[in-house]
């Protein structure tokens, strides 16, 4: 059976090697984004500590992942969901990479400056 992590390994290797992109640091102290890919330092997918796929995304597009049942906000320990982040539900083929395409893209942008 393919884990989350077997999956996230597989979207790291595709995305090392592209402008900007690094990968996790293993053996790293555990933290928010210790389990993360970055593009200019700053996180557009991990693993969280719930073992879950994340995403970062515009709060627009977060919102209309939830509503089609793609996935579900992402809290991060707290309460309050943060806006900008969405846990991958959906396990269907291609759906996490093509949701990691759409971080990488939106992050690499400037979605980091637009919390």
């Amino acid at each position: 059976m393919t884990t989350v992590h077997d999956r996230f390994d597989d979207i790291v290797t595709a995305f090392v090697g592209r402008p900007g992109v690094t990968p996790p640091i293993p053996g790293g102290p555990r933290r928010f984004g210790s389990d993360a890919l970055r593009v200019d330092g700053s996180v557009f997918c991990m693993v969280s500590s719930g073992e879950r796929f994340v995403v970062k995304l515009p709060a627009a597009r977060v919102d209309e992942l939830i509503a089609a049942s793609t996935g579900e906000p992402f809290r991060a320990g707290t309460k309050s969901p943060m806006r900008q982040w969405l846990v991958v539900t959906d396990a269907a083929p291609g759906v996490w990479e093509s949701l990691a395409e759409e971080a990488y893209a939106f992050t690499r942008e400037g979605g980091a400056a637009r919390r």
